[in-house]
C-alpha cells in the first residue's frame, strides 16, 4: 500500500460511523433464534432427494473396530487414514445416500468450491488425481469423495441413509454401543465423530412461512424435479415463473446467476450484502500446478496454509484473492503474530482493511449499472466480519431486466409470508417459488446440540458435562470420562479457510491415536490434568478479538450480533502451528492419553 492509498483519519472515522449505522439496521433482538431447525413440522426440508427408495435391511448387532459417524470428508479421511494404519473393520454411518457430506447434499446450480481445488481436494497425491478447474464444481468434488472411498474400501461396511441416534460407553465390553434410526445396535471399540460444521441446515423463522402455497425448498436439497436442469444450469422448469431467493451468502452468490438465466423474474431478498471479490476461475493443467512429482499436492496445500495463517513463505503457490488478503483474516483465524506495539498494529490493520473494503465497494459501483441497486449491494463492515465471497457473475446478474434486489435491512429481514408470496416493507412480492439459501448452523454438530446424545463413563452425557463446566478436551479431540471417543473438527483445536486440510490433519491424528491404543492394548482417554493444561494454553495466549466481532454486522461469526461463545475455543496461534504441535506431541507425548484397559481416569 502506497502513501497515496492510505486513508486519512477523517475517512476512517466516517467508515466507523457508517459501519455502526449499518450494523444497527440489521441487529435483531432474537439473534440466532431467528432461524429454525429442519425438524418436527419442518422436517421435510431435510428429506434426501437424491437417494431414491431406501433398500430394506436387517438391523445389525455385530462389533467393529471403529465406528465413524458421518460420511463427509471428515469421515472419509478418518476411514482412509485408519486403513493406512492397518485398522480392519471401519464402519462409516452416514445419513445421506452416499459419501460426500456437504458435497452430497449441496448440488445447487452454479456450485463450486471457493478455495482452490488443488489444495481443497484431499489425498490427491494418494489417488493420482489432478482437478480440472482452479475452483472445482461441486460434482467434481463429490466424485472425488467417492474416489477416495472406493480406493480405501470404505463401502465394505458403510451404512447409508442411516442416522446414529445414540452413543453409549459400555464398561463391561469396553466398547461403544451405537444405535441408529434403522434399529441397529452394534458395538465399536472406538468411535470417531465427524458430523461436520455444515450438517444441520437452518431455515428462516419467517412468520407465516407455513402458509405459503407456492413451491419452496432449501438449496441443500435442490428440487431439480421442479426446476429442471442440472448444476450447470438449464433450469427450464422456471421459465415464466416468479422466483424468490432468501440469503446472499456463499450459496446465494453462486446460485443467483444461474437462476437469473432461466427464471421469468427473480427477486433476491437481501438483509446484508456479501463482499464479492474477483474469482477468475479457469481450467488448469497438471503443468499449471506443478503436478509433476510425488507430494506436489501436499506441498501446495501446506504452502496455502502457511500464507493464510500469516506464516512466512518463500513463494505464494496459489496466488489468489484468499492469499492476497491473508493479512486481513487475522481477526477470523488467530495467528502466531503478537506485535509488541498492538496499538500501532491495529491502526495499520484498520487502514489496510478500509482500503480493501473500498476496493470491494468500488467494484460494485463499476459493475452494477443502476445506482440505487449498486448502493444496496455495497458491504459496509470490515473484511473479516463475514466469510468473503468470490464471483465474476453475481453482481452482473443485477443488470438483467428480470432480476430485482429487495433490500430487507430496515425491516430486519422479511416481515412475513402469505399464501401468495413475501412481504417486505408492506409490499407483497407474489412468487411461484421461494428458494432458501440460508445455509447451515455453522459449527453445530449433533453431539454438541444434543441431537446425538453421547453417554460416557457412569452414564454422563457429554453435552450436559460441557454445559456445566464448559468444553473440556485435549487438543479438541478427546475428553476425560469418554474413553476411545475422538471428535474431529471440534472446538479447542484450530481451523482454516481450507477446512478439508484441517480435517485431514485431524484424521491423521485420530488414526495415530487408534493405532497407538491397539499397539499397546490401551484405552484412549486424557486425564483431567491434561485437559486443564490444554485449556490453560488456549486461555493464556488467546488474542482479544471479541471487540472486533462485537462491532461487526450480524452473522454466524458473532452469534448474529449477540456475541460469540465464552471461553477459549481455538488454538491461538493458527492452524499451521497447531498441526506442527500435534505432530510433535504424537512423537513425544502420546502416552499421556493411552492407559491400561484395567485402569480408569478419575
Amino acid at each position: 500500500m502506497t502513501n497515496s492509498d492510505a486513508l486519512s483519519a477523517t475517512e476512517l472515522a466516517e467508515l466507523r460511523r457508517r459501519y455502526r449505522v449499518e450494523r444497527e439496521r440489521r441487529v435483531r433482538p432474537d439473534g440466532a433464534r431467528q432461524y429454525l431447525a429442519a425438524d418436527a413440522r419442518f422436517g421435510y426440508y431435510a428429506d434426501d432427494p437424491y437417494a431414491g427408495e431406501t433398500p430394506g435391511r436387517e438391523p445389525l448387532r455385530d462389533r467393529v473396530d471403529v465406528a465413524v459417524v458421518g460420511g463427509g470428508f471428515g469421515g472419509i479421511l478418518a476411514g482412509a487414514r485408519l486403513r493406512q494404519r492397518g485398522i480392519g473393520r471401519v464402519r462409516v454411518v452416514e445419513k445421506g445416500g452416499d459419501f460426500g457430506g456437504t458435497w452430497y447434499w449441496n448440488r445447487y446450480p452454479g456450485i463450486h468450491c471457493d478455495v482452490e481445488s488443488h489444495v481443497y481436494l484431499p489425498l490427491l497425491d494418494e489417488t493420482g488425481y489432478v482437478p480440472e478447474w482452479k475452483y472445482a464444481p461441486g460434482e467434481e468434488i463429490r466424485r472425488h469423495a467417492v474416489r477416495i472411498s472406493e480406493k480405501f474400501d470404505l463401502y465394505a461396511d458403510a451404512l447409508f441413509s442411516t442416522s446414529v441416534t445414540s452413543l453409549t460407553w459400555d464398561e463391561t465390553s469396553e466398547a461403544w454401543i451405537v444405535t441408529t434410526d434403522r434399529g441397529d445396535e452394534f458395538r465399536a471399540t472406538y468411535v470417531v465423530t465427524a458430523t461436520g460444521t455444515l450438517s444441520e441446515l437452518k431455515l428462516p423463522g419467517i412468520p407465516g412461512i407455513e402458509d405459503f402455497k407456492g413451491h419452496t425448498f432449501h438449496t441443500s436439497r435442490w428440487d431439480y424435479a421442479y426446476t429442471g436442469g442440472t448444476p450447470d444450469g438449464g433450469l427450464t422448469g422456471l421459465s415464466g415463473k416468479r422466483v424468490g431467493v432468501v440469503g446472499t451468502g456463499a450459496t446465494g452468490i453462486q446460485v443467483v446467476p444461474k437462476l437469473a438465466e432461466d427464471a421469468g423474474h427473480l427477486y433476491v431478498f437481501q438483509r446484508t450484502p456479501s463482499t464479492v471479490d474477483v474469482r477468475a476461475n479457469r481450467r488448469t493443467t497438471a503443468q499449471d500446478v506443478g503436478a509433476d512429482h510425488d507430494g506436489w499436492a501436499r506441498e501446495r496445500r501446506d504452502n496455502f496454509l502457511r500464507v493464510v495463517s500469516g506464516e512466512s513463505a518463500e513463494e505464494d503457490l496459489v496466488a489468489d484473492r484468499w492469499t492476497s488478503s491473508a493479512g486481513l483474516l487475522e481477526k477470523l483465524l488467530p495467528s502466531f503474530r503478537r506485535p509488541a506495539d498492538r496499538k500501532a498494529f491495529e491502526a495499520a490493520y484498520e487502514v489496510t482493511d478500509g482500503t480493501k473494503m473500498n476496493e470491494i465497494r468500488a467494484r460494485v459501483e463499476r459493475i452494477v449499472i443502476d445506482a440505487d441497486t449498486a448502493e444496496k449491494l455495497k458491504p459496509w463492515y470490515r473484511y473479516a466480519c463475514k466469510r468473503p465471497t468470490f464471483s465474476d457473475l453475481y453482481l452482473q446478474a443485477f443488470n438483467l431486466d428480470n432480476v430485482t434486489l429487495v433490500d430487507t435491512a430496515d425491516t430486519h429481514g422479511i416481515e412475513r409470508m402469505t399464501e401468495r408470496g413475501v412481504v417486505v416493507g408492506g409490499t407483497e412480492y407474489a412468487l411461484d417459488c421461494l428458494i432458501l439459501a440460508t445455509g447451515f448452523s455453522v459449527g453445530t454438530s449433533g453431539v454438541h446440540s444434543g441431537q446425538l446424545p453421547v453417554h460416557g463413563r457412569g452414564g454422563v452425557q457429554l453435552r450436559h458435562a460441557w454445559q456445566k463446566e464448559g468444553p473440556r478436551t485435549l487438543h479438541g479431540f478427546t475428553s476425560n470420562g469418554f474413553p476411545n471417543l475422538i471428535q474431529l473438527g471440534g472446538t479447542q483445536s484450530a481451523s482454516s479457510v481450507n477446512y478439508t486440510h484441517v480435517l485431514d490433519e485431524h484424521a491423521v491424528h485420530a488414526a495415530a491415536l487408534v493405532a497407538g491404543a491397539e499397539a499397546r492394548g490401551a484405552v484412549i482417554e486424557p486425564s483431567r490434568e491434561a485437559e486443564d493444561a490444554w485449556i490453560a494454553v488456549l486461555a493464556g495466549n488467546a488474542p482479544d478479538h471479541e471487540w472486533f466481532h462485537a462491532e461487526c454486522t450480524p452473522g454466524y461469526y458473532n452469534g448474529e450480533g449477540r456475541g460469540r461463545p465464552n471461553g477459549p475455543t481455538a488454538y491461538p496461534h493458527g492452524a499451521y502451528a497447531f498441526h506442527d504441535l500435534l505432530k510433535r506431541w504424537r512423537e513425544e507425548s502420546m502416552d499421556e492419553v493411552l492407559q491400561d484397559r484395567t485402569s480408569a481416569r478419575p
